[in-house]
């Protein structure tokens, strides 16, 4: 018999496993707080950013059980970000950096001011808020970002076949605003420039994605779980108005 509850789920080989995609943006870095385009570029934390990596650790290991594997982005304020919660966990879990989880190239644009490259850049911003998928100062475009992300995340799918033949995999990524966004865009079926149908994400905010996976390691379904949540945060924290 079909319950209520069961009829919202998707209709999929029986043996299919679930994949848990936790995604975490870093924490406030100086180009944030600076207003300046980050990109591929830029350096740490702010002190507020630790603080807020080191709440959002303690927050993680409160809510979720000990991951199966911890990724992030490369790039300095995300392996900052992850470093308190990587410390929390027990030693078999390695933090495994994965470039593929790096912001958008924003090429030219990276280390200047957000109003400056407004100014100087209006016709090329204007073309991209019209619909436009232009490479970002000459770096990538949304669609390529897209792409990358979610090798990652075909790539975690086959993980899960072969390592995890029952039950469910459970993983945690820090990451950034664009990619967390394109991976949210894909999870519930909308092409990368259905992106502005999501709201950035903020520093240290919390969003879950769930992957069904057959066998051969493909995905066969997925759906968003929560998304940029940072209750944990307290009061006064929103999203930094850069990447």
């Amino acid at each position: 018999m079909v319950t209520g509850w069961a009829i919202d789920e998707p209709l999929l080989e029986q043996d299919s496993l679930r994949l848990r995609v936790v995604l975490v943006r870093h924490g406030e870095s100086g180009w944030n707080g600076e207003g300046r385009i980050q990109g591929h570029l830029g350096g740490g934390l702010t002190d507020r950013g630790r603080d807020q990596a080191a709440t959002t650790a303690d927050f993680l290991t409160r809510a979720y059980r000990v991951p199966d594997a911890v990724l992030a982005s490369d790039l300095p304020r995300v392996l900052q970000t992850a470093a308190p919660y990587a410390d929390r966990l027990p030693g078999a879990i390695a933090l495994r950096p994965d470039p593929r989880l790096r912001e958008v190239d924003n090429g030219t644009w990276s280390g200047r001011l957000i109003a400056d490259v407004a100014s100087a850049e209006a016709d090329a911003i204007e073309r991209i808020r019209g619909g436009q998928d232009l490479p970002r100062g000459g770096g990538e475009r949304m669609a390529e970002l897209s792409a990358r992300v979610q090798s990652a995340i075909a790539d975690l799918a086959a993980e899960t076949a072969q390592e995890h033949p029952a039950g469910e995999r459970l993983v945690v990524a820090f990451s950034h605003g664009g990619p967390i966004r394109m991976a949210t865009v894909a999870a519930v079926g909308l092409p990368p420039s259905g992106y502005r149908a999501v709201r950035g994400a903020g520093n240290c905010s919390v969003t879950e994605l769930e992957y069904w996976v057959g066998t051969d390691g493909s995905v066969l379904a997925s759906r968003l779980v929560s998304a940029n949540s940072a209750h944990h945060l307290g009061a006064g924290a929103g999203a930094a108005p850069t990447d």
